[in-house]
């Protein structure tokens, strides 16, 4: 067998590839940062994250916990199915409620009834309430072109802004996790994945 065959066993696949890439970055916040966590809707993309991160550090538990940010337009099975993950896997679930904020009056409801666009407040609110330093999130930057500039770590301000001018370079899968008092890091484990 040729040195590089495709039939070697130490040429990965695009997909072998591409996990790797994930579980480096969930290794690198683990040792990086003091309080991730792991935002988990319960879709494709953070069931996927979520499966990645239990392999990452498969026999030991999972270093984080899960945080979820319910629109109250979740279907129960939905939440069943997230429930039943978190106990299945002894992992700690937060809850952030988009009807609690409008019931409190932080958001107000849309007219159109669309919830999703009033995630962010809960959202922010759960990150500063935990001091969550940095959050995993599933976001793919084939998703859309926004995402195309955005970094595996993404620096967000006290407010959870993104301002692409402070984005830190990523060569060589380097990251860098700096941040002051009130920032956080947005990490997208799956940036290069596609939907596909």
């Amino acid at each position: 067998m040729s040195a590089g065959s495709s039939d070697s066993p130490y040429v990965l696949s695009h997909l072998d590839v591409l996990e790797s890439e994930a579980v480096h970055v969930f290794r690198e916040v683990a040792g990086e940062f003091e309080r991730p966590v792991l935002l988990f809707s319960g879709g494709k993309d953070s069931i996927v994250m979520l499966h990645l991160a239990l392999k990452a550090f498969a026999p030991a538990p999972l270093p984080f916990g899960l945080l979820h940010v319910d629109t109250g337009h979740n279907f129960p099975e939905v939440l069943a199915y997230r429930d039943r993950t978190a106990a299945e896997h002894g992992l700690r679930l937060h809850v952030a409620s988009v009807q609690e904020a409008i019931d409190a009056g932080r958001v107000r409801e849309r007219v159109d009834g669309t919830r999703n666009p009033l995630q962010t407040v809960p959202l922010l609110e759960a990150i500063a309430a935990h001091r969550f330093d940095a959050v995993f999130g599933g976001g793919r930057r084939d998703e859309e072109k926004a995402r195309a500039k955005e970094r595996v770590f993404s620096l967000r301000d006290e407010f959870g802004g993104w301002d692409p001018r402070r984005q830190r370079p990523e060569l060589w899968q380097l990251y860098n996790g700096r941040h002051a008092p009130g920032e956080h890091v947005r990490v997208f484990p799956l940036s290069n994945f596609t939907e596909l």
